[in-house]
């Protein structure tokens, strides 16, 4: 970029919500996003729409033929025990290969076995592929982070995430808007499905849409130093001793990480529980808040970029967490449905903004060669306790009632938010002095 491009770039970020606001082509163009970025843009885009469908859809395909909860509940289980047992392998093999190999096997394998549990309706099948599935989807989780990473520079990677966390969310949106009315088109268009072939007909095409993304990864190049993995050339053995070296980042960032994880996870899968049980929300108005929240997702996540620029990402991080907190705690509160509903979607907001900024300050303090390792041991550490505190969460629901237990996660999350600033904090204070 030459020099006159590079001062207006740099007048272009003293005001990004004023660039933003007016011209977002031009917002887009100074952060000076490579080609490649925009390719696996590409493939996220397709990845994260077809199975944001699936995932909406696929419970009440069951349904459809006469699952019961107990048999959802084993399948999802059984998806949850693969992520988890393939996790770390994923990691060690993303090191020793490269990623690009990796998300190729997982753009291929996670389709297959998507298309497989439409077709395969019996139980010990479902379970079986489930856990396959659980395994094939880890990669994605493993190699997204670091391939993100690799893609974008220190001065654009804030944006990068924010941008791609954010059209995650409304590839969320836009499948829920598609799996609620293409009955309807359908019915309209002449066609005389049952049900469960509509469905059928939705998931396999949403499988489709997420396979597409491998003609983009196939076209992906990634730096040399994510080229050529850190294992590349080492012994197994060196290679293993090479994936379990922990960088001193790590040992202070993931449990502050998986706190937070466990914070999210003791209230997030039970809101539309709540909402509906203990504020008695009408399901048609809890489908109208979800939808909200999601757009104020989308919305929140691109600004997120401007925050980090004015307090720095890990004051920025703890801001967000302690409103999330803050949000918690009033939750507890109150018994009012419409001040509850504006409370959720306030904690949907600011838990959600914290997830660019956390993610974005892991694989920029850890070297390149070590980010898949990193984006592994977090997955690993944040399905472990997440999954605990869910399970956790919803004993105490039970046993004492949402408002207690809701002020304590909000106590909860306070505490996590100090605990990050002092533990991140200086440790990202040392980094930064080092450089």
């Amino acid at each position: 970029m030459g020099p006159i491009l590079e001062a207006e770039a740099t007048d272009l970020a003293d005001e990004p919500n004023t660039v933003f606001c007016k011209n977002p082509v031009a917002w887009l163009r100074q952060k000076n996003l490579s080609e490649d970025f925009w390719i696996f843009f590409t493939v996220a885009f397709f990845f994260d729409f077809g199975f944001s469908v699936y995932v909406f859809l696929f419970n009440l395909y069951l349904l459809d033929f006469h699952f019961n909860e107990r048999a959802i509940g084993l399948i999802g289980g059984a998806m949850t025990i693969g992520s988890v047992a393939g996790t770390l392998p994923a990691g060690f093999l993303a090191c020793k290969f490269g990623i690009r190999p990796i998300l190729t096997v997982c753009l291929i394998t996670a389709p297959i076995l998507g298309a497989a549990r439409v077709l395969a309706m019996w139980e010990p099948a479902q379970i079986a592929l489930a856990f396959l599935a659980g395994l094939s989807m880890c990669l994605w989780g493993v190699c997204f982070l670091p391939a993100l990473a690799g893609l974008t520079t220190e001065k654009n990677r804030a944006s990068a995430f924010s941008l791609i966390f954010s059209v995650s969310i409304g590839t969320s949106t836009l499948g829920g808007v598609i799996c609620g009315y293409l009955p309807r088109w359908l019915r309209m268009a002449g066609f005389s499905l049952q049900p469960w072939e509509v469905k059928r007909l939705i998931l396999l095409s949403s499988c489709g849409i997420a396979a597409a993304g491998l003609f983009a990864v196939l076209r992906l190049r990634f730096p040399p130093q994510e080229v050529a993995p850190a294992g590349e050339n080492l012994t197994r053995g060196q290679g293993l001793r090479a994936f379990w070296r922990i960088d001193p980042f790590l040992l202070r960032f993931l449990p502050t990480m998986a706190l937070w994880t466990a914070v999210l996870a003791s209230f997030t899968p039970f809101a539309n529980v709540y909402l509906s049980r203990e504020l008695h929300v009408p399901m048609l108005q809890i489908g109208l808040v979800f939808s909200v929240a999601q757009v104020i997702q989308f919305a929140v996540g691109l600004l997120t970029p401007v925050l980090f620029q004015k307090l720095g990402i890990v004051n920025g991080i703890v801001a967000t967490q302690l409103l999330t907190a803050f949000t918690l705690a009033c939750l507890a509160g109150t018994q009012r449905p419409q001040l509850a509903i504006a409370l959720y979607l306030g904690f949907s907001a600011m838990q959600w903004m914290s997830a660019p900024g956390l993610y974005n300050l892991l694989m920029s303090r850890v070297a390149a060669g070590e980010r898949s390792t990193a984006a592994a041991m977090t997955m690993f550490c944040n399905a472990i306790l997440g999954s605990a505190a869910t399970a956790g969460a919803g004993i105490l629901f039970t046993a004492f009632g949402y408002p207690r237990v809701l002020a304590g996660i909000g106590a909860f999350a306070a505490f996590a938010a100090i605990l990050f600033r002092l533990l991140v904090g200086s440790a990202d204070r040392q980094a930064s002095m080092q450089r």
